[in-house]
């Protein structure tokens, strides 16, 4: 790409599948500034524009709202280090999901056949493990080995109730943000209850354990919630953004400051 190149707003628009209009607000917000102004008043884009662009733009697709995009591209050094990991977290989860899919297509033909069902099989992709450093480095060795013990001490069908109980929480908790109740309602509460009681089911969390910190870990899970796109996308809601994630981190805050 040639460095003295520059595109119009609209061409911008039309390549990066968005509007001039929003264009010009990441500009109003000192998200994207364009990289000069004609002596018509439109604005012009250069290469590092576009960059930064994509960013923003990839940062979107994960769940964050603007103001954590300004926060991540400000903590960022530099251009290629920040996609070249963005980059490498897409592989895994593209290798991820076609795993799951692949595993999901297995288990329907295997129902519409009437065969057996490969247990071992069926779970290809949903890989506990991908946390493993995280945890470690939040919780120490002992939490990760104790929760590791547990999932693998499970059956198939243990499994699969567990993956279903947390898959209701986060349909529950989507429900209810996007019904307009407040975090503190009776409604939310039930499910911050709900929540916490499955927390403490999963050996090597400070839920779990006796004498544990639980006060703080809710509140604190609360909060990665929001500030990390992977965790926040399960209550990802219709209004974007972090609105589902932020709502969960609200009722547990208000649910750990009453009972815990």
């Amino acid at each position: 790409m040639d460095d003295e190149q520059e595109w119009s707003i609209q061409q911008i628009a039309k390549l990066a599948g968005t509007t001039s209009r929003t264009l010009r607000h990441y500009d109003d917000i000192g998200l994207l500034p364009p990289s000069s102004i004609g002596r018509n008043g439109y604005r012009y884009y250069g290469r590092a524009a576009l960059v930064r662009l994509q960013r923003i733009l990839l940062l979107r697709e994960l769940g964050l709202g603007l103001p954590q995009i300004a926060a991540v591209l400000e903590r960022e050094t530099g251009e290629v280090p920040a996609l070249e990991a963005h980059l490498a977290w897409l592989r895994q989860e593209q290798d991820r999901l076609a795993r799951q899919i692949a595993s999901v297509e297995n288990t329907i033909s295997a129902v519409r056949g009437g065969e057996r069902l490969m247990a071992e099989n069926m779970f290809d992709g949903f890989d506990h493990t991908q946390y493993k450093d995280e945890v470690e480095q939040r919780w120490g060795k002992k939490a990760y080995a104790d929760s590791d013990r547990w999932w693998r001490s499970m059956s198939a069908d243990e499994k699969s109730a567990w993956q279903q109980r947390a898959s209701d929480l986060g349909r529950d908790w989507i429900a209810a943000a996007e019904s307009g109740i407040a975090p503190d309602s009776e409604q939310a509460q039930a499910v911050a209850k709900r929540h916490v009681e499955w927390l403490a089911g999963i050996p090597g969390t400070p839920a779990a354990a006796p004498g544990g910190d639980v006060r703080g870990y809710v509140i604190g899970l609360g909060e990665m919630y929001v500030a990390d796109p992977r965790f926040g996308a399960n209550y990802a809601t219709s209004q974007g953004g972090t609105h589902g994630a932020e709502f969960v981190r609200d009722a547990l805050r208000v649910y750990a400051e009453t009972n815990l």
